[in-house]
């Protein structure tokens, strides 16, 4: 496999170097803003900018390694700029991550520490199923979402693209969760999602609709 470059340099960044290296990938450098060239992250570097990315699109694979909280924005345009380069994004499975082998991953998404990804569960692309999270069987999450530290999506739960779920909240089996969605630490989805916004509470109630 070839060696990961690594986009952001931030705190998800070290968790994602964590479950890269746990799981025998080899790591040539990050890419970060200008300010931050020549900085170490944990062992590594910042070697450069996302101007570089095309200098590495023949030599390594990319990991977006920027965190997602209320919006994909940037994940996205970083999801387009490797493309438009023609690079190519890698998929990361922590060592201690058990990701069924009748669940399918898609491209660049990361699977952290201590995650469970049940049977015929489908995880879209460039997703952050963070540190102790369960997705149980059958469940699909969109694109470009973030499930948090030690939330728990059930069975059958359909989520929507850039849909961010917040710690420990829970998802009740057999809901749906719309697109551009924002849950809270903690919140209880007790029901379907319809109309993409702020959700926070046990059971969840809608604060701002985005």
């Amino acid at each position: 496999m070839k060696p990961l470059i690594l986009l952001g340099g931030g705190g998800h960044c070290k968790s994602v170097i964590e479950a890269a290296v746990s799981s025998g990938r080899n790591i040539l450098g990050i890419l970060d803003i200008p300010s931050t060239v020549g900085d170490p992250v944990l062992d590594f570097s910042v070697i450069g900018t996302d101007d570089d990315i095309p200098k590495y699109i023949d030599s390594a694979e990319f990991v977006i390694t920027v965190g997602q909280i209320k919006s994909a924005s940037l994940r996205i345009k970083l999801d387009e700029l490797i493309h438009q380069s023609g690079g190519k994004l890698a998929t990361i499975i922590a060592s201690t991550a058990n990701v069924s082998r009748w669940a399918k991953v898609g491209e660049g998404s990361v699977i952290l520490h201590g995650a469970m990804v049940n049977a015929d569960a489908h995880i879209g692309r460039n997703c952050i199923i963070n540190t102790m999270v369960n997705i149980e069987h059958d469940a699909v999450v969109g694109d470009f979402c973030h499930i948090s530290t030690g939330s728990m999506v059930n069975g059958n739960v359909v989520i929507g693209d850039k849909v961010f779920l917040g710690s420990q909240s829970i998802t009740m089996n057999g809901i749906s969760i719309a697109s551009d969605c924002v849950i809270t630490a903690g919140a209880f989805v007790h029901k379907s999602i319809k109309i993409s916004g702020i959700y926070a509470g046990n059971p969840i109630r809608l604060f701002k609709k985005l």
